[in-house]
């Protein structure tokens, strides 16, 4: 049953709209006769890949596609009886914030630095309510108290910098719930953020849906929130809509080819179950990490003097051999990237051995350290960052290559060539800058310089989390390729256990800077040890409508890893509960 024969007449309706963007190459239509409407209390979710127009048609509600340099040239947005479309900027800036609010997807970039969490929550409501300072300050109080931030009058006086990304997240819907809106916008608000912050702000979101029966467009390309969020689902390619209907319907019999594609690529935890870990001939560890410790200094007063430190990484010890995938997975914060980090060298741990192929990393000086780089690589999580935007994508494949001064010019050229197939790239990208790219073929183009140097270790630092599911698939598919043609190590830092799933051999989880448990995929996976492990799985969105989480899992927040001078941390401490199989016994706090 259509779950709109239920609602009230929707808030808002969307028909026919076209969208335009004018460039100099022309007029370019980034989404054409698209047509849906919400309900009070209802969600919508718009799903597609990176460039169907699904972030444009959210920007559109909003009124804000036209500081974009975007332009809605044809169709009718009706909310509260008054057209947007036609409706005058002092009309749209009413609406905006206040009627119609939108949580965007990176919270750090939504929220100004420079202004305290209470100067931003009161903005909105002293503009569109008239409320006075006193009062705006009592809402913005109650506001945080909704959403949940623990400490709400100390978090007011905080910057956006001092924050969590879960706790900034939650003051980006604050911001957004804070003249109790019609209709809420989120646009991919859990992209970036660890599968247990994801449980805890999609629990927020439909809760505060069903208490104030609120209409949500949620905007994403994960297929597993869909499952999770969706009361209807309108599916978005090209800037066209090719396919709507009630969640359960699209999950259960898609129509559209294109659908089923989306389904198709979605991760699903458990896929594995029954797969046996490949063995791996190799008598000696390629990469042996003993006892790595990193922390990062804090400087206050005057004289900026040290006063305390943060353990980021606290006595940590894994092996990597030769075609093996160790993947390292926790939450935001856990200190999986800062051990990526210390193993190429990129920090300065403080203590610790770091042996690549027999050489001890952590004592080599800089000349021999970079002979040594030769053999290690990193990939990171984002393509367009890592990308030099003035450079052609030939030139940022071999410049590795001209580095280390290796072949001729003519040779180098032929190399970058060879990359661009192994990566199934067409050559004629060579000539492309990053920008010209899509996000999946910026990764792999990125991949191709990674290769360049053929390195034995590459690093590769949430690789897939910018990217679209059909997109991390066979990115997932080629990284798998490489290592079985080239024999690469990967150490594969993710927050996805369903991607971790699928490509590791074995499994390090990670809390407080500490591995908590190490052992093969299927043995972390099917007899996870700690409590640790066994929340992250649990917090895992599963791809199916029918298997809707019903209750909210309860985790235990992160202590702060900011410790005093003085502090003496206790040793890891193991159990070997099956050979390879290793549980921290130290107590670490959960």
């Amino acid at each position: 049953m259509d779950v709109r024969q239920t609602l009230d007449p929707p808030v808002v309706r969307v028909s026919n709209l076209r969208v335009d963007f004018r460039s100099r190459a022309g007029t370019f239509t980034a989404v054409e006769n698209l047509s849906f409407d919400v309900s009070p209390g209802e969600t919508l979710c718009i799903v597609g890949e990176s460039g169907s127009g699904k972030s444009v048609s959210s920007l559109s509600l909003m009124r804000l596609v036209e500081f974009g340099g975007g332009a809605i040239t044809g169709g009718q947005m009706l909310l509260d009886n008054i057209d947007l479309v036609d409706a005058p900027d002092r009309e749209a800036r009413k609406l905006r914030g206040n009627r119609v609010a939108m949580i965007f997807q990176e919270p750090m970039t939504a929220l100004n630095p420079v202004f305290t969490v209470e100067r931003q929550l009161t903005e909105g409501v002293r503009l569109h309510r008239g409320l006075s300072k006193s009062d705006a300050r009592k809402t913005a109080l109650k506001l945080l108290q909704e959403v949940r931030v623990p400490e709400p009058e100390k978090r007011l006086r905080q910057y956006p910098h001092e924050l969590s990304g879960g706790m900034r997240q939650r003051v980006v819907i604050a911001m957004a719930l804070a003249c109790e809106p019609k209709l809420l916008i989120a646009d991919e608000p859990t992209t970036a953020l660890d599968v247990t912050t994801q449980a805890e702000i999609l629990a927020l979101i439909d809760r505060l849906k069903r208490e104030h029966g609120t209409a949500v467009i949620f905007i994403t390309h994960d297929m597993a929130v869909v499952a999770q969020m969706a009361d209807r689902v309108v599916v978005m390619r090209d800037g066209l809509k090719v396919e709507e209907g009630v969640v359960e319907e699209i999950f259960a019999k898609p129509l559209e080819d294109y659908t089923k594609e989306l389904l198709n690529a979605v991760p699903r935890l458990g896929a594995m179950r029954g797969h046996p870990v490949p063995k791996l001939e190799a008598d000696r560890p390629l990469l042996d990490v003993q006892e790595l410790v990193t922390r990062y200094p804090v400087k206050s007063g005057f004289l900026r003097r040290v006063t305390a430190r943060i353990h980021a990484v606290e006595d940590v010890s894994f092996s990597l051999f030769a075609g093996e995938t160790l993947a390292l997975v926790g939450e935001s914060g856990c200190g999986k990237s800062t051990v990526g980090r210390s193993v190429l060298r990129l920090e300065t741990p403080q203590h610790g051995q770091v042996m690549l192929a027999g050489k001890d990393l952590l004592a080599l000086n800089e000349a021999d350290l970079r002979e040594v780089r030769r053999d290690m690589q990193m990939i990171f999580q984002d393509p367009y960052a890592s990308l030099d935007p003035r450079l052609k994508i030939s030139a940022q494949i071999t410049e590795p290559l001209r580095n280390f001064d290796i072949g001729t010019h003519e040779g180098r050229a032929i190399k970058a060539a060879e990359l661009l197939d192994r990566v199934h790239l067409p050559r004629s990208y060579l000539d492309r800058y990053p920008h010209q790219l899509s996000g999946g073929e910026r990764q792999r183009a990125a991949i191709a310089r990674a290769l360049a140097l053929e390195p034995k270790l590459i690093v590769a630092d949430e690789p897939l989390s910018a990217l679209d599911v059909s997109v991390q698939a066979r990115v997932l598919d080629l990284m798998q390729d490489l290592q079985r043609d080239l024999g690469i190590a990967y150490l594969f830092i993710s927050h996805d256990m369903a991607v971790v799933e699928r490509i590791s051999h074995r499994v390090a989880v990670m809390y407080l800077g500490r591995i908590v448990e190490l052992g093969p995929r299927d043995a972390v996976f099917e007899r996870p040890q700690p409590a640790y492990t066994r929340a992250l799985l649990r917090a895992v969105p599963v791809p199916d409508p029918t298997k809707r989480r019903t209750s909210v899992p309860e985790f235990k927040p992160v202590p702060s890893p900011l410790h005093d001078l003085g502090h003496q941390p206790k040793r890891s401490v193991y159990e070997e509960v099956a050979p390879g199989h290793r549980v921290l016994i130290t107590d670490c706090g959960y």
